[in-house]
């Protein structure tokens, strides 16, 4: 059966209390009693000096000198009756023999009536205690010594009823003390076992997972700092449950990544295999043709002129993706400077301004002096493959348009490169950054593509802190292909 620990305190406090009044009575009635016993010997100690000086100057006044011992029984029933009328206390006197010479009440017979008495006869004091009266014995002493015993009776019923009544007064003062002890107690332990209950609480909520927020208990004392330290170690268990359960996101993400990236190294080297198989295979098939036609002079130079441009093809590939490969895998420091990319996207245009007349294109700049910092050589590439791409695949005297804008309130430089070529189909905006992928396979073949300038151009933007986009048909305004970029201006 659980009892509640506030009810044990208290019983406890109770329980010792109880002692404590039962010893501290005991004491304090034992000093009672010794101190009525005092009182009463010394009175009748007192009472026996003056019967015996009564006694002795009897004897003196007599006008007859006798034996103290025919003294006594002579004068015994009027000595007792004079005694027992100057003290006030029934009195009775014995000789020697132990024989009752007079008396001024009837004093009875007992085995320790005798036993007294023999006692008294024997030069010493005996006394004993009879209901509410004391009956005390001392030696009788003559003009020579001893002649007797004198026998008193003292009422001590007064003695008994103080005793009584204190020992009353111990009790109900006991009780009534024991009983505010414990309903004080009890409401005193109620503040510990509240406190203790709150803690237990708070050990059982943190045992199904539901952390405290603050300390269960405020108080300055051992049930406060116990408060303390389970809020402090509910916190360090959430904590660290937290830490594994982002832990555990962390590696499942790792795997969903692992498994995302096998996945891509699967279709990776699958469209590497693809793409080379497609120029070797022209190549093969044109060795072939000169093994079965070798004096045709028009088939040498169609195969001449394919298999070189094929082997071109097949160089640029392979170029890039080494060039890719490293990217994904080294990461090279950049010989980061301040850049003026006003300067550098009119000096990469001029680079490109040869191909654009020689496909009869225009080209339009719309520049503003920005300082970003970036590795230049990086950013040249980046804006170079984005020239190409505007001129491979726009439309016959067609537009390339490169502008930038200064947003100040962001410290961001936006460049635009618009071509006015075919836009790109939606469900193919969001694959063209990924390696290999391209709109339209027969016209990258026509016009060298490999599908990998803009997986290139996307991860060295992204390594110069800056970010690429596809701006969508509808935000362009005009039929053709925008790419945005936006790189941090300098502080």
């Amino acid at each position: 059966m659980r009892v509640s620990i506030k009810l044990k305190f208290s019983v406890f406090l109770a329980a010792l209390l109880i002692l404590t009044v039962v010893v501290l009575s005991s004491l304090v009635l034992r000093g009672i009693e010794l101190n009525q016993q005092s009182q009463v010997e010394g009175i009748l100690a007192q009472q026996t000096r003056l019967v015996n000086l009564n006694v002795r100057q009897a004897y003196y006044t007599e006008a007859v000198r006798l034996e103290p011992e025919v003294f006594l029984q002579q004068n015994g029933r009027r000595l007792a009756k004079a005694l027992a009328d100057s003290t006030g206390l029934p009195i009775a006197l014995y000789d020697m023999s132990g024989k009752q010479v007079g008396a001024s009440f009837a004093p009875g017979e007992s085995e320790l009536l005798q036993e007294t008495l023999n006692y008294a006869l024997q030069n010493k004091i005996a006394y004993h205690e009879q209901g509410d009266t004391l009956l005390y014995a001392a030696p009788l002493d003559g003009p020579e010594g001893q002649i007797g015993a004198v026998w008193i009776q003292y009422s001590v019923q007064s003695y008994q009823e103080f005793y009584a009544r204190i020992l009353q007064l111990f009790i109900w003062a006991g009780i009534a003390v024991v009983a505010l002890s414990f309903i004080l107690g009890y409401l005193f332990f109620n503040r510990f076992a509240v406190a203790i209950t709150r803690l237990k609480k708070s050990a059982a909520s943190i045992q199904e997972g539901n952390y405290i927020t603050e300390s269960p208990v405020k108080r300055k004392d051992e049930l406060g700092e116990l408060g303390q330290g389970i809020y402090y170690m509910s916190t360090s268990i959430r904590q660290n449950i937290t830490a594994m359960h982002a832990e555990q996101q962390k590696l499942e993400q790792a795997i969903e990544k692992l498994q995302a990236l096998e996945q891509q190294q699967k279709q990776y080297i699958g469209n590497i295999s693809h793409e080379f198989k497609t120029p070797l295979t022209s190549i093969k098939a044109y060795v072939e043709l000169l093994n079965m036609y070798k004096d045709d002079p028009q088939l040498l130079d169609d195969a001449t002129n394919n298999i070189g441009k094929e082997t071109e093809r097949l160089y640029e590939m392979v170029e890039k993706v080494l060039h890719l490969s490293a990217l994904e895998k080294y990461d090279f420091e950049n010989q980061a400077e301040d850049v003026e990319i006003g300067a550098l996207l009119e000096d990469a245009c001029g680079r490109m301004r040869g191909k654009v007349e020689k496909f009869a294109l225009n080209m339009e700049l719309h520049l503003e002096p920005a300082v970003i910092h970036s590795d230049r050589e990086s950013l040249m590439h980046i804006f170079i493959n984005l020239l190409d791409n505007a001129i491979k695949y726009n439309v016959p005297g067609g537009i390339i348009r490169v502008e930038n804008e200064l947003r100040m309130n962001e410290r961001q430089v936006v460049i635009r490169i618009y071509n006015s070529g075919t836009p790109i189909p939606e469900e193919a905006q969001k694959k063209i950054f990924e390696p290999f992928y391209t709109v339209n396979k027969d016209r990258a073949r026509k016009t060298g593509g490999t599908g990998l300038g803009l997986s290139l151009v996307k991860q060295f933007v992204e390594k110069q802190g800056g970010t690429i986009t596809l701006l969508p048909t509808d935000q362009q305004h005009q039929e053709g292909v925008t790419f945005q970029l936006i790189f941090p201006l300098v502080n």
